[in-house]
């Protein structure tokens, strides 16, 4: 499924293939501060490899991001009430390493979504967990 994004106005709904063509499109457009507008302000995240909140989170996010990492992502599970949703995906990351190379990272993300007081759907933790990782080579990219 390929989801029409506009960056200006993401919308979280209730269907987790769009839930997911959205944080795809958000992550891949390198911009931290669109895909930090997902997250509620107390949300936890894991992305940079610790839990983190707040401005910590944002600005780890947005680091990252600059870096232009290019992320895929599939909804393997999905759990819903009316007010917190439960996905998990499975993930294929390419992020580029401090010394410039290049490295794949496969794993599973666990995002608890929470509705805000004005029924949108916010992501609450965000728990990617890598399962394996490899040095992609010139030809590989």
């Amino acid at each position: 499924m390929t989801v029409q994004t506009d960056l200006g106005t993401l919308d979280l709904t209730d269907d987790p293939e769009v839930q997911n063509e959205v944080f795809l499109a958000a992550f891949n457009s390198g911009r931290g501060a669109i895909f930090d507008s997902l997250y509620r302000d107390d949300s936890i995240s894991n992305l940079s490899g610790a839990p983190l909140t707040g401005q910590a989170r944002t600005d780890a996010i947005t680091a990252l991001l600059a870096t232009g990492p290019e992320l895929k992502s599939t909804v393997r599970s999905y759990y819903s009430t009316a007010d917190t949703s439960l996905i998990i995906v499975e993930y294929d990351l390419v992020v580029t390493k401090e010394d410039g190379g290049r490295q794949r990272i496969l794993g599973r993300c666990t995002d608890v979504l929470v509705r805000d007081d004005e029924g949108k759907w916010v992501m609450a933790v965000d728990r990617p967990v890598a399962d394996s990782t490899e040095d992609l080579s010139a030809e590989e990219l």
